[in-house]
């Protein structure tokens, strides 16, 4: 495979790789950002009460993000004045791509300098996510420190579609999901994640990410598209560090909770370095942490993940 070396053959790559298809990533990926901040715009039903619908269908079920970055949008609906510095969700079910959501905001606590939300995420009665969202008045760091960005640059880096393309035959199906129904950013990875043909190995994993253009919003809006975006690849950075041979044609990873910490405001169309690592393997269970730095070497967010990895006997599992 050729590496693109310099952004505007970077660019060219994200244009045409799906040329053969007349069709365009860049476009599809653009489409798919204009989609869920459709479903962000949440329909007040009654006091601290909406309802909401879902992106297009990506795994079979809903993504997790969205549930994250709704719940996120729905407590900030009810709370002006303050930033959301956390989110602490559950999932209790998976959720069908179609029906509508219905969002419940529980004002729990409202202080001086902090707030704090409990949201209820249901489809047709079934509650899909419980989560709480903590708030600040303040939503700047106490400090300017930075880190070293490694290296190298994302722009010489395959984008997550690169892989796709060539995934081994069994996995063509579900790969070539990500090509014609892409995630709403751009997504560089030096190595192929497990769900396209990659192989399992210890140690953490990193990938670059970024909306495909600037967002009106605000830092507040930056920072929800960053949630939604927080979810991808942790699953998958669990089963590539499990200790036995796993994959998803034999196991089915699933998400148990996730939680983001927000540290600072978010331009999130610039590039942001995620490194994901697997802390804790147990029994069925796998722990997985992440860091988001942006380009500019600044910490802006932290997440855990706790992940399910059992074998296969039902539908087909969620594996971003």
């Amino acid at each position: 495979m050729r590496l693109p070396s310099t952004e505007a053959d970077a660019r060219a790559d994200y244009r045409g790789i799906l040329r053969d298809s007349g069709s365009s990533l860049e476009i599809a990926t653009l489409c798919a950002l204009d989609e869920v901040q459709q479903v962000l715009t949440l329909r007040p039903t009654d006091t601290d009460r909406f309802q909401a619908g879902n992106e297009t269908a990506r795994f079979g079920r809903l993504f997790g993000g969205q549930l994250v970055a709704q719940a996120i949008t729905a407590a900030a609906g009810t709370i002006t004045g303050f930033a959301p510095h956390s989110i602490h969700a559950s999932f209790l079910r998976p959720g069908q791509p179609t029906p509508p959501l219905d969002i419940t905001v529980d004002r729990t606590r409202d202080g001086r300098t902090m707030s704090i939300r409990r949201v209820t995420v249901q489809q047709a009665g079934r509650t899909m996510l419980t989560a709480t969202v903590s708030f600040d008045t303040d939503p700047e760091a106490a400090d300017d420190a930075t880190v070293a960005v490694p290296a190298p640059a994302p722009e010489s880096l395959p984008l997550l579609q690169h892989w796709a393309q060539q995934a081994p035959p069994e996995l063509a199906g579900p790969a070539n999901t990500w090509i014609d129904k892409p995630a709403p950013l751009e997504m560089r990875i030096a190595e192929a994640p497990i769900f396209l043909g990659g192989a399992q190995a210890p140690g953490s994993r990193a990938h670059w990410m970024r909306l495909p253009r600037a967002i009106d919003g605000g830092p507040q809006a930056n920072a929800v598209l960053l949630a939604y975006a927080s979810d991808y690849l942790l699953v998958d950075t669990a089963v590539r560090a499990y200790p036995h041979r796993v994959g998803y044609g034999t196991h089915m990873g699933l998400t148990l909770d996730h939680t983001i910490w927000l540290h600072r405001p978010v331009r999130f169309d610039r590039w942001h370095l995620y490194t994901q690592q697997a802390v804790g393997v147990g029994g069925d269970r796998a722990l997985v942490h992440g860091t988001i730095v942006d380009i500019d070497g600044r910490h802006v967010a932290s997440t855990a993940q706790e992940v399910l990895i059992r074998p296969r006997t039902g539908p087909t599992a969620e594996t971003p």
